[in-house]
């Protein structure tokens, strides 16, 4: 068998930052991706915001690396030409009974050292927004946006640059746990032995470590999936910032994004799915307008075409706490040049950087 330092198994944005991580480090890398291209679920199915680190419970590794990984993002963008901007957030109270948990939402970001969120008061809201529906409103200056697809192919390219191969159309079969390699083996393709395999599969992952011989079916979380649709606004936007209503069960609630040209997109809503399809049903939107009018009244009727839908990586289920970022190393499971990624959506696509240091580390 060809012998290789590591494979990192699925092409999205977190393997792509780990297989550029181990590259840069010295390592022989191959990237496995099923699809024909790089990106193609999670990575590219989502809201595209470098969030700031608000939401997350104090000392989670959402919260750490979602912090971190802001920062590291933000200069990585910069330094590579990698298009963004930092368009700023409102998360809006829609009535007195939501103060409290914006108050909430404020105490998590500071213990989280996100300490340049402010309070508004709703003439202050206003006087950014004018378009704007609220009793008061925090306002985040750090969180952007970013065009995702431009970062991976940017984390591919520093990856190629230090010498490591993408193998597209390779669909992962199985591997085996030999004494003091793994036997990576590749539907159509002769087996591959590896010192490292990092399992960054995104919505497939816990099926990937299913595939595992030998690995412990106990650390194997559920897959669960969570589909997000998005609608576009049929006009031009009235809101140059982001605009985030009180979270929901689930996810952030129905938000108001803008990508780089400025246009406006809401989503995504929380759809609890058995498969992965990216449809998007036109009726849905019905439901969209009364959640947006929340925060927009003047949102007209009929403004709303379907846009897109993403898939959130879940291993908990409707009415579960949502769980942290579930990154497996040797320290967790045991065996020496292993890792997984599990349940890796927002904030993973900030995150990134930050998460792909992690697992090197503990790989090196």
């Amino acid at each position: 068998m060809e012998t290789l330092d590591a494979v990192v198994v699925g092409a999205g944005a977190i393997g792509l930052a780990i297989a550029r991580a181990l590259a840069m480090r010295g390592r022989e890398v191959v990237i496995l991706e099923a699809e024909d291209a790089i990106g193609t679920h999670t990575s590219s199915r989502n809201s595209e915001v470098i969030h700031a680190g608000i939401y997350y419970l104090k000392g989670s590794l959402k919260a750490r690396s979602c912090v971190q990984g802001k920062e590291l993002l933000y200069e990585y963008c910069v330094t590579h030409g990698v298009p963004h901007r930092r368009s700023g957030k409102l998360i809006v109270a829609a009535d007195e009974s939501q103060l409290a948990e914006l108050e909430n939402i404020q105490k998590k970001a500071r213990a989280n050292g996100v300490t340049d969120v402010v309070s508004l008061t709703r003439a202050q809201a206003l006087a950014l927004e004018p378009e704007l529906s609220c009793v008061a409103a925090l306002y985040s200056p750090s969180t952007g946006i970013i065009d995702s697809h431009a970062l991976m192919l940017a984390y591919l390219g520093d990856a190629q640059a230090h010498g490591a191969m993408l193998a597209l159309k390779s669909r992962l079969e199985r591997i085996l746990i030999r004494d003091n390699f793994f036997e990576v083996r590749v539907a159509g393709s002769e087996p591959i032995a590896a010192r490292i395999v990092v399992n960054s599969a995104g919505l497939r992952a816990p099926t990937v470590a299913r595939n595992i011989e030998g690995f412990p079916a106990r650390h194997v979380p559920r897959e669960l999936y969570a589909k997000g649709n998005y609608y576009s606004l049929t006009r031009r936007s009235p809101f140059s910032r982001l605009v985030y209503p009180i979270p929901e069960p689930g996810g952030l609630g129905v938000h108001l994004t803008l990508d780089l040209a400025g246009q406006a997109r809401f989503g995504p809503d929380v759809e609890w799915v058995e498969r992965i399809a990216y449809d998007v049903d036109p009726r849905r939107a019905e439901r969209f307008y009364a959640a947006i009018r929340r925060y927009w009244p003047g949102l007209p009727d009929g403004a709303l075409a379907p846009g897109y839908a993403g898939i959130r990586p879940k291993t908990a289920g409707p009415g579960e706490p949502a769980p942290d970022f579930d990154m497996q190393g040797p320290k967790t499971h045991g065996i020496a040049g292993l890792a997984h990624l599990f349940g890796i959506e927002s904030p993973g696509l900030t995150a990134s950087l930050a998460l792909a240091e992690a697992v090197a580390n503990e790989l090196s």
